[in-house]
């Protein structure tokens, strides 16, 4: 993964046009923990919580945005929005820790949470605190092994689910657990708590960095390592009933070591259920193809169904060039684009990824971190060094990884192309 902090403009800014929030910074430098200890948690596990049985006949929040990239296809367009015009700031408020996550619109609210553990609710036209829950303690960078976050708490995005009015949310607590919460986003109450096992038997060294997403009666949350990749964690992926209750699902990438699942964007959905993960680099210890630097497609009880990784994927895990910085951009039409660290961006069908160099066409883009955004066949990426690349289609497709022109309001630190 070594993952690197990087400026990246967001599509999504239209969905906060109602306010900014301000929070206090915590980016800081990468360090490495004197601390010693093992990759286990210790004390003892949170209790746990369940949703009661549902006693109302429904009529919870709309949601303009309740989750990374307004849908878990992770889109990141606001779909009916106005341009935006010259930005303004219409209010902003101080909070009790570092916000990494992108905050949600629920009905007039803001939903936002903090590496302090806390989850938010602000009035979107005003700023007025409405809610605030704070759900644990996080842990100080001093007894992490390595990372950047001090404190490290909630870092993913919640998911808002309006069929039963629960924001969900992971927190990372002392002891090294990480805990699922629901609260309520009526009055912030919590009604579900969770702790997950790490299914690597890592929880010390891994981070739950991505967004979360519900699809199928369960909530999805993804892990990677700290910043540093330090400690012998692997990538995962784990399912949780929405009410808390009943059997958990997971996936761990089958890696020997790394294989971070750590987009920011988090699992992205296709319209038969299906998840799709970008996978960082792996261990270098073997030529054998280990599930790293790759699009994995999994089932919603979180099989691995497909597969797609570029033939140089020893090559880029050798030199931290992969696949994980960024999210597979799913396309009406049926296909994913995987852009990532090494600047290609690989066309590969969502049905059938294709397996190592399956792709059905490549071209050079630009190195990308973040979260893409798709409207239409026009894929807007995040890129390293911002500006426009054009480049010329492949004679294999004609209408593949040709770069556009920019959509009105579209951000500048992108590369935009319209893909078959």
């Amino acid at each position: 993964m070594r993952m690197r902090l990087r400026r990246t403009a967001r599509l999504a800014a239209a969905a906060l046009a109602a306010g900014v929030l301000t929070a206090t910074a915590g980016c800081s430098g990468f360090a490495v923990s004197s601390s010693g200890g093992g990759g286990t948690s210790t004390g003892s596990a949170p209790s746990t919580r369940t949703l009661a049985p549902a006693s109302d006949s429904g009529g919870h929040l709309a949601a303009a945005w309740p989750t990374y990239g307004r849908d878990f296809a992770r889109s990141g367009v606001a779909a009916g929005v106005a341009p935006a015009g010259p930005l303004k700031v219409s209010w902003q408020v101080h909070l009790d820790g570092a916000v990494y996550g992108q905050p949600l619109l629920v009905g007039p609210l803001v939903i936002v949470a903090t590496e302090n553990d806390s989850l938010y609710a602000l009035d979107a036209s005003t700023g007025r605190f409405v809610w605030r829950t704070h759900v644990g303690t996080p842990v100080p960078l001093a007894d992490l092994p390595c990372g950047n976050i001090d404190p490290l708490g909630i870092t993913g995005t919640p998911a808002y689910d309006a069929d039963n009015g629960i924001v969900y949310a992971v927190a990372e607590t002392s002891g090294y657990h990480h805990v699922l919460f629901g609260v309520s986003v009526t009055d912030g109450a919590v009604r579900l708590e969770r702790d997950i096992p790490a299914p690597d038997g890592q929880p010390r060294y891994d981070q739950q960095r991505p967004a979360l997403a519900i699809e199928d009666g369960r909530v999805y949350v993804a892990f990677g390592g700290l910043y540093g990749d330090c400690g012998p964690y692997r990538g995962s992926v784990v399912g949780i009933p929405l009410d808390g209750s009943g059997s958990m699902v997971s996936y761990v990438v089958p890696t020997a070591r790394e294989g971070a699942v750590w987009g920011t964007a988090g699992p992205v959905i296709g319209p038969d259920g299906t998840l799709y993960v970008s996978v960082g680099n792996g261990s270098t210890s073997s030529t054998t193809f280990d599930g790293s630097d790759s699009v994995t497609a999994l089932s919603p009880a979180l099989r691995q169904v497909g597969i797609f990784a570029p033939s140089s994927w020893y090559d880029d895990s050798q030199h931290d060039l992969d696949l994980g910085s960024t999210q597979p951009a799913l396309l009406a039409s049926g296909m994913l684009l995987a852009l990532g660290k090494s600047g290609t961006a690989y066309l590969v069908s969502a049905a059938h990824p294709g397996g190592v160099g399956g792709q059905l066409a490549q071209e050079s883009v630009c190195p990308a971190y973040g979260a893409a955004a798709v409207a239409g066949s026009t894929v807007y990426e995040p890129c390293e060094q911002g500006g426009w690349p054009r480049s010329a289609p492949p004679a294999t497709r004609s209408a593949c990884c040709g770069a556009g022109r920019p959509a009105p309001g579209a951000p500048r630190s992108s590369a935009a192309g319209r893909y078959g």
